[in-house]
């Protein structure tokens, strides 16, 4: 890479970040060309130049964080040196994480009438992020950490169900402003039930 293409990087890279900053806080529908090019010290020029309009540049943002909580997610299931718990409960955290960095509705948002960023997250999740669960639940059969009694298919769809949920229930304890709390009680009853009962204390 020369020193142009290094430079043209860089710059796309700011106005990338920037634009994600922004999505934390402001709807996707209110954010304007200038105002992602006053808070990233750029011109509009330039971002019209790199992304030729405002719905380009988000599709690019939101491509790049699919693509990097995939590779976050494929890089935990190589550490040879974490359990299917903690992989397990570290998918769960990149839930809650995510909700942090782009909000739910403002993803809902992102994809209202946009099929093209809806079949794009339909397809990556379909060909990559399936079968990386599948991936880590095949491991913990192996290590005896799920049951052979309970299918892959089967822990899918509990864990799917659980981050459905989970969404939706973070969208009213962010109102309470207690989510931390409530997502690690969350986490406690996915693994251990309302009971409570850790392994190591039953009889």
């Amino acid at each position: 890479m020369n020193g142009f293409e290094k430079r043209a990087s860089l710059i796309k890279a700011k106005i990338k970040n920037t634009t994600l900053e922004l999505l934390k806080t402001w709807e996707p529908g209110r954010i304007r060309i200038a105002d992602i090019a006053k808070a990233a010290k750029v011109s509009q020029v330039t971002i019209y130049n790199y992304y030729g309009s405002k719905e380009g540049l988000l599709h690019e943002v939101l491509k790049d964080y699919v693509e990097g909580s995939l590779r976050e997610f494929e890089e935990c299931l190589n550490n040879d040196a974490l359990t299917f718990r903690d992989k397990l409960q570290y998918l769960l955290l990149m839930e809650k994480e995510s909700y942090k960095t782009i909000p739910l509705h403002m993803i809902k948002e992102l994809l209202i009438d946009d099929q093209e960023m809806f079949h794009y997250i339909e397809e990556e999740y379909t060909k990559r992020a399936v079968p990386l669960m599948m991936r880590l639940i095949e491991d913990g059969k192996k290590t005896g950490e799920v049951s052979d009694k309970v299918s892959s298919e089967a822990v899918i769809l509990y864990i799917q169900m659980f981050l459905d949920q989970s969404k939706q229930l973070m969208e009213t304890v962010q109102q309470m402003g207690n989510v931390e709390k409530i997502f690690e009680e969350l986490v406690h009853v996915f693994f251990y039930g309302i009971c409570g009962r850790e392994p190591s204390e039953t009889e």
